[in-house]
């Protein structure tokens, strides 16, 4: 975006003032994160809502239909995932001194390349290391929880920050349309059309960006962990 030497004469104002925000959000930024992980969810639901919006739903009820439904997607996912990923995560930490020896012994060998003696991974000690204290991961869990217990004040800090992650998202969604409507009215009339097309523009791109990458990334993460489960690798989950 190009401005002429009387854009600028007049917007000065302007351009200072956003860069004093931006400085002011780098100083805040220890304590954003909730803020910009709810405004960026806000974003990507706001589409939804309208959608729902149009079935004449009320704005807050169509946010409350997509949080309900996400929280129960997300409740399944993590209760039908996690342990799946726990026990594939026990079970790599167990082959991972045959993978190793693999490694070294026949792949590298294959491709033309030669470890160094004094570079190779010691494979059996890794296997008896292993042996012994693999069954201790499955406190590793309970011990890192045990660390952050100690801290009050990082538990109460992570807390804090999770629960004000979807407070934050609901209220944003719910009233995405007036913070539109308050930040075009705030803006300078002269610029308005340039300000709403440029909007729009990076609206459209980004928007289609980030929902094709999410979609994209879900059906190659469905696509790889069934193909991979249907030839038999006991890890495909993690993979």
């Amino acid at each position: 975006m190009h401005f002429t030497k009387d854009e600028l004469s007049r917007n000065w104002p302007w351009l200072i003032g956003f860069s004093l925000s931006l400085i002011v959000l780098w100083l805040l930024s220890p304590i954003l994160l909730p803020f910009v992980l709810g405004a960026g969810l806000a974003y990507l639901g706001d589409p939804i809502v309208d959608r729902l919006q149009t079935w004449k739903l009320s704005r807050t009820a169509g946010v409350t239909v997509v949080f309900v439904v996400l929280t129960l997607f997300g409740l399944v996912a993590t209760l039908l995932i996690a342990p799946m990923l726990y026990k594939q995560f026990l079970t790599l930490l167990k082959a991972l001194p045959e993978a190793v020896n693999w490694v070294q012994q026949t792949a590298l060998p294959k491709l033309g390349l030669e470890v160094a003696e004094d570079m190779r991974l010691d494979a059996a000690a890794l296997k008896k290391v292993v042996a012994e204290n693999w069954q201790e991961a499955g406190s590793l869990a309970k011990t890192l929880w045990a660390s952050v217990s100690k801290s009050s004040g990082v538990l109460l800090t992570l807390t804090a920050n999770l629960l004000l992650i979807p407070v934050v998202t609901f209220y944003l969604l719910r009233d995405w349309d007036d913070l539109v409507a308050w930040v075009e009215n705030i803006l300078p009339r002269d610029n308005l059309p340039t300000v709403r097309r440029l909007a729009r523009e990076t609206d459209e791109v980004l928007g289609a960006f980030l929902r094709g990458q999410m979609s994209v990334m879900a059906v190659l993460s469905v696509f790889y962990t069934v193909g991979l489960w249907v030839v038999g690798l006991d890890l495909a989950l993690l993979v």
